[in-house]
């Protein structure tokens, strides 16, 4: 089902659900998806309280929600605000397309396309270049979870008598990698968000599995997507890049990097599922597999 509703102040939003998991998307500005969660329950993705429900100016601003850039990042390239009107076509009931109008700087045009599948909501984030000439970039796909959320990293394993190394680790300028906040496991990179902590970190893998997860209280969000073994990645070769701040967890996958012409587009699919009365111990590796259920993956 999908309807029309006002959310958080801003008047033009549309819900999209199948009775059991819901999410908004606004048009006000974006593209942004703004909600999801079980019907009746709480926000997985955060919100920045003090920006909920601008419009307009010429600041780029994080809002909160999932959104959509290109990578690699630059300033100020990247952060091209997206605060104004978005065109919204709906298919159905079960999908929304939600339409930016090209960037005016970068000449590059966004498209997320929401649809509810039978299990699972289907994200495609399609890259355009209208521009005037070539661009390499990358579709990024970033949702920013709520706070006290753990983002679940999986490791690459391989062969353990291979004689090459087979996994890209990828640390920001201002990460720590004594911050408390990281726990590096033997399968499982975890980044937890603390409201009391306000140094940045940011850390990236090269996740062969298709995979990334977000944790808060019981309720898992799973985020699947395409991995393309002989396609070359940002950042040196990172699929899911994970950030946090004392605001918000982002939990990030990137798309490979692709060569536009004029005209040309790219497309990176997300796969979003939604789990409930979910309960392990994260200082158990073990038990968080048993916990997502991998095997039924």
């Amino acid at each position: 089902m999908i309807e029309r509703v006002s959310y958080a102040g801003w008047d033009n939003c549309y819900r999209l659900t199948d009775g059991e998991v819901e999410l908004i998307a606004t048009s006000d500005i974006g593209p942004r998806i703004v909600w999801l969660g079980f019907v009746g329950g709480e926000n997985v993705f955060g919100e920045l309280e003090d920006q909920l429900g601008l419009v307009g100016g010429d600041e780029w601003l994080p809002y909160g929600g999932h959104r959509f850039w290109h990578s690699p990042e630059a300033m100020p390239r990247s952060y091209y605000p997206d605060n104004e009107p978005i065109q919204v076509e709906t298919e159905g009931e079960e999908e929304l397309r939600l339409i930016q109008p090209p960037e005016s700087t970068t000449g590059m045009q966004k498209t997320m396309e929401v649809t509810l599948a039978e299990d699972h909501v289907e994200v495609a984030h399609t890259l355009r270049n209208e521009g005037l000439w070539p661009v390499e970039a990358a579709p990024w796909a970033l949702s920013v979870m709520t706070l006290g959320s753990v983002a679940i990293i999986p490791q690459p394993q391989g062969n353990p008598e291979a004689l090459l190394p087979n996994r890209t680790l990828m640390l920001w300028p201002y990460t720590d990698m004594t911050d408390p906040r990281v726990h590096w496991g033997h399968k499982f990179i975890l980044l937890r968000q603390d409201p009391t902590i306000e140094q940045r970190i940011k850390l990236g893998l090269n996740v062969d599995d298709g995979w990334c997860a977000s944790l808060v209280g019981e309720t898992l969000f799973l985020k699947g997507f395409d991995v393309f073994e002989e396609a070359i990645y940002p950042d040196n070769g990172c699929t899911v890049e994970a950030y946090t701040d004392n605001r918000f967890l982002e939990l990030e996958t990137l798309g490979p990097l692709a060569y536009l012409e004029p005209g040309e587009s790219t497309t990176h699919m997300e796969y979003w599922y939604l789990f409930g009365g979910v309960r392990c111990d994260l200082s158990d590796e073990d038990d968080i597999e048993r916990a997502l259920r991998l095997g039924d993956r």
